[in-house]
């Protein structure tokens, strides 16, 4: 790692952090639904959608959530992810009754945001695919 300054260095490893953490988001959620999958199956069937769609869903999160480790087409993952976000936010909104729906709504945001922010400066020196300088 010599001729790379260290703050490059240290952007880079949070950066790498910022990525493993919002993985884990996903992956966990992916869990979850194989796991436990009646509360979301209940929640799709609230809005009017099939409950199979679980199974799609929890695969396109653990999918994602490697894609956000790894780094090659970040943006890409980054921003289906945002989109993600915003998306089922609509299903706690539908909630809007109970506060703590609410408050899942504004940090479902609060991470499209945070996703966004990703796919606009990349995944840094370490992802996959990325040459050391």
């Amino acid at each position: 790692m010599t001729g790379i300054p260290a703050s490059d260095r240290i952007r880079d490893l949070i950066n790498l952090t910022g990525r493993l953490l919002l993985a884990f988001l996903f992956f966990a959620g992916a869990v979850q639904k194989l796991i436990d999958p009646e509360p979301v199956r209940e929640m799709l069937g609230w809005v009017g959608l099939p409950g199979w769609l679980i199974w799609p869903v929890a695969a396109f999160d653990a999918v994602a959530a490697a894609g956000l480790v790894l780094g090659p087409g970040i943006a890409i993952w980054a921003i289906a992810m945002a989109g993600y976000c915003i998306l089922t936010s609509w299903f706690h909104w539908k909630l809007g009754n109970d506060p703590w729906q609410i408050t899942i709504v504004v940090k479902n945001w609060a991470i499209a945001g945070g996703l966004l922010v990703l796919a606009a400066n990349g995944p840094g020196r370490y992802a996959l695919g990325r040459t050391r300088n």
